[in-house]
């Protein structure tokens, strides 16, 4: 079981850890939202709570609650740049389906 995070996004979050000035890494989870059922949640974490699972990977820490542990194991972190869009990707190998948007995905 495990979370991993690409070069590229490792990169785009040392870097925005540090333009913040603090924090431990990031806080990943999943929430019920969207058209096809659940959407990702994405923030910077301060600080681990007793019930997180954490994960490095690349120079970078992972946290994650474990009821999203069995729709996200296995997932890698990426960060893409797509024409003058960039952003975080979730290659999550338990989405059966997504979104036309890609905000949302079911398992």
């Amino acid at each position: 079981m495990s979370i991993t995070v690409s070069a590229a996004a490792a990169r785009h979050i040392q870097r925005s850890l540090a333009k913040r000035g603090s924090g431990l890494g990031l806080r990943l989870a999943v929430k019920t939202s969207g058209c096809s059922g659940l959407a990702y949640a994405i923030e910077f974490a301060d600080a681990a709570r007793p019930e997180d699972l954490r994960y490095e990977s690349n120079g970078v820490t992972v946290l994650l609650d474990p009821k999203s542990l069995a729709f996200l194991d296995g997932t890698e972190l990426d960060f893409v740049r797509e024409g003058l869009n960039e952003g975080f990707k979730f290659n999550n190998p338990n989405a059966k389906a997504a979104c036309g948007c890609g905000e949302s995905f079911a398992v």
